[in-house]
């Protein structure tokens, strides 16, 4: 997809706030102040969230499938006409999956904004940065993948340059870290500014932020260059998610006798967005009030579900693995879908080449983005 296409315990109580140690006894007024300045200092830790850390996993699952349909749809140029079993194969797979991107910016927004609010102007640096680095790194291999096999749109030295402001093929599906990055300094900021802080590194690159698109279009206009988009932005949408995804996740948990109700919610919200995929346009934007209510419908059958003790290292090992196999997942999608994906496909034949495409790319993503966090390489490769 391109950038205009992309297109956590069951009926139990809020998850609380783990418990205040009982404090020494004080024997004057100068350990009544250092107790109270501690706890201004040091921020409450919240219990785990093992519902998000399976929100997390299910979207990196969700978005690789999603784009299993967008190959789909290439093969038979998103028309019916071309081969109706692909066509509603590859449309049911994109629209089903079409909450996790903005699933993705709700469970960002509950992490800035209450999960792990950020200290310092230092935290969310080192937050940015997460995210910049491994995309930089892909970027370049992305690049130098095109590049091998005589793919690439446009000369090598131009694309790199293009990368380092906005995304470019075949690097597609990076957009999302382009607006992640300035959301979590919007929220962060708020955050910081709140708490009393004066953050004006954080100032100076939300200055940088908000003026790049009209400094870069005003450059082009004066100069006649080929300058490139600018695109760290956070457009408005993805804010909303974020800022509502945060009171959503911030709830009690869905009662397990509600769970249904927005299970069921969601199949009408998803009926929805395939009308519209079908008869509007594809892909639907992640602003659209059927994806809308595909996503709230599908966060809340899900916040606060109960996860099994005996699932949870595995769940913890493939959350950690989730940003690196997004990152890495277009390698494989790209290299098998042309064998495995065709316009002649019947019924049958469509459903078994997603399912096959599918395996193919999400059990070696993961397992390879496993590995390299062994190696400790989680901070360069995501």
């Amino acid at each position: 997809m391109t950038t205009e296409e992309v297109s956590a315990h069951s009926a139990a109580p809020p998850l609380p706030e783990s418990p205040i140690p009982a404090p020494r006894p004080e024997s004057g007024p100068a350990d009544k102040s250092r107790n109270s300045q501690n706890s201004q200092q040091k921020p409450l830790r919240r219990a785990h969230r093992d519902d998000i850390d399976l929100l997390r996993v299910i979207c990196a699952f969700s978005v690789i499938v999603g784009h299993v349909g967008g190959e789909c749809m290439a093969a038979v140029g998103k028309s019916a006409e071309n081969g109706r079993a692909v066509y509603w194969t590859g449309l049911f797979l994109d629209s089903v999956t079409s909450w996790a991107v903005p699933l993705y910016f709700a469970i960002a927004g509950w992490a800035v904004l209450v999960g792990a609010p950020p200290r310092n102007g230092g935290t969310l640096r080192k937050r940015s940065l997460r995210m910049i680095v491994p995309v930089g790194i892909w970027s370049a291999l992305y690049l130098a993948w095109g590049w091998w096999r005589d793919t690439n749109e446009r000369p090598l030295p131009k694309l790199a340059l293009d990368a380092v402001f906005g995304t470019v093929q075949p690097a597609y599906h990076l957009w999302y870290f382009y607006a992640h990055v300035p959301l979590i300094l919007i929220l962060g900021f708020v955050m910081l500014l709140k708490a009393g802080q004066r953050p004006w590194g954080v100032v100076a690159a939300l200055a940088v932020v908000s003026a790049g698109p009209t400094v870069f279009s005003d450059l082009a206009r004066l100069t006649g260059w080929d300058v490139p988009h600018f695109g760290w932005q956070a457009g408005t949408y993805s804010l909303v998610y974020a800022v509502v995804g945060a009171l959503l996740l911030s709830l009690p948990a869905t009662r397990r006798g509600h769970r249904r109700w927005w299970l069921a919610g969601a199949v009408v919200a998803l009926g929805a967005v395939l009308w519209s995929q079908d008869r509007i346009h594809f892909v639907i934007p992640n602003a659209s009030v059927f994806v809308a209510a595909l996503s709230v419908c599908a966060l809340l059958a899900v916040n606060g579900v109960r996860v099994p003790e005996r699932v949870r290292p595995l769940l913890a090992r493939l959350t950690d693995a989730g940003l690196g196999a997004f990152m890495f997942h277009v390698f494989l999608l790209k290299a098998f879908a042309p064998s495995l994906v065709s316009d002649g496909h019947g019924w049958l034949g469509a459903a078994g080449a997603a399912a096959a495409l599918t395996v193919v790319t999400v059990v070696p993503s993961f397992g390879l983005s496993m590995l390299w966090g062994r190696l400790g390489l989680r901070r360069f490769l995501g």
